[in-house]
């Protein structure tokens, strides 16, 4: 198969430099696009040098941002005219999905958050839709996705790609981080977000206890290079670039701290004790970790332990990883048939 990744946020690098190299290996072409967006660009090509660079940063306001949306989409769509992919695949790249399907090219979306708004259109334009096992049968109705299009996985989809995860310590010489004291990195809310529309009191609460502790290192990693101004002028440890290996900090980290979800979820995975303060509503991964005793509810109360960890213990497995590609192969395999 011909087969055309796009990487619109961060967090789908390593889910799809994973998969990428896996469809490679196993003899499929693959084609990858990204947009100029947070970290996303940086971390593409740390992973892929020539990758394609379509669209940039997405501006506040649900006009603005549809406007981009569409401008995104007519870019992609001339690029999957000229490239002919076989198949299109994202993790929520909505204008992906949109030009994919103007080009008549077969869609797989993946997806985790039932509280996506853009879910209704995705869901629909999709050929093929693979989400967890946990994910809400009554969300994907809601979203108009029919059920002969849908594929399940067992997990996490981030166990995808930290199965075979062994981390660096060398990422923490690179932020000059002090051994002795405890190690919190913390994560801000994905502000500008349709899914996240509101201020998170509870992470800024959180934040400054960290910052305020003599013996406790706090490292920010921002979603914006407002957010990074931001904290670094309260004091904290910004990165002066964007972290390639932010597992092996995620796994060496005594404690994290995220108003987000993938990263939590890496964290948990990596038996790092991980709070969430997520002002959104929350995933049911992120019930289902919290069910699990790997993610901590922080949102409104409770107490945060700053403190050594003991142990680096990850809870994900080679077994689970293989599963999981197992679907997406199985997703881009049938979306060829449908289109």
């Amino acid at each position: 198969m011909r087969v055309w990744i796009d990487l619109a946020n961060s967090p789908h690098v390593p889910l799809f430099d994973a998969v990428a190299r896996r469809l490679r290996e196993d003899g499929h072409d693959v084609l990858l696009t990204a947009r100029d967006h947070a970290q996303t660009l940086a971390l593409s090509r740390s992973a892929w040098p020539a990758v394609r660079v379509v669209g940039g940063e997405s501006p506040p306001g649900r006009l603005a941002k549809g406007v981009t949306l569409a401008g995104r989409a007519l870019a992609l769509r001339r690029f999957a005219q000229q490239e002919r992919p076989d198949v299109a695949l994202s993790h929520g790249s909505y204008a992906q999905i949109v030009a994919a399907r103007s080009a008549r090219v077969s869609v797989v979306a993946m997806m985790d958050y039932e509280h996506q708004p853009a879910n209704h259109l995705s869901f629909r334009l999709a050929s093929r839709i693979v989400v967890p096992e946990v994910f809400p049968d009554a969300a994907l109705r809601r979203s108009g996705a029919q059920p002969r299009k849908i594929l399940r996985y067992t997990g996490f989809k981030e166990e995808l790609y930290l199965a075979e995860f062994a981390p660096n310590e060398g990422v923490l010489d690179e932020l000059h981080v002090e051994r002795a004291n405890v190690l919190a990195v913390l994560r801000p809310p994905p502000e500008g977000a349709l899914y996240h529309r509101m201020t998170n009191e509870r992470f800024e609460q959180l934040a400054a206890q960290a910052g305020n502790d003599d013996r406790v290192d706090a490292i920010v990693l921002p979603r914006t290079a407002a957010q990074a101004e931001r904290y670094a002028a309260a004091g904290f440890n910004i990165p002066e670039r964007p972290i390639a290996d932010g597992r092996s900090l995620l796994a060496f980290a005594d404690l994290v701290i995220g108003a987000g979800g993938t990263m939590n979820r890496e964290a948990a995975l990596l038996g790092t004790p991980t709070y969430t303060v997520f002002a959104g509503r929350l995933a049911a991964v992120d019930t289902e970790l919290i069910r699990l005793g790997l993610l901590y509810d922080v949102r409104t109360a409770g107490r945060v332990e700053f403190a050594k960890k003991q142990s680096y213990l990850r809870t994900t497995s080679r077994a689970r990883a293989d599963a999981i590609y197992g679907v997406v192969v199985e997703a881009l395999t049938t979306a060829t048939h449908h289109r």
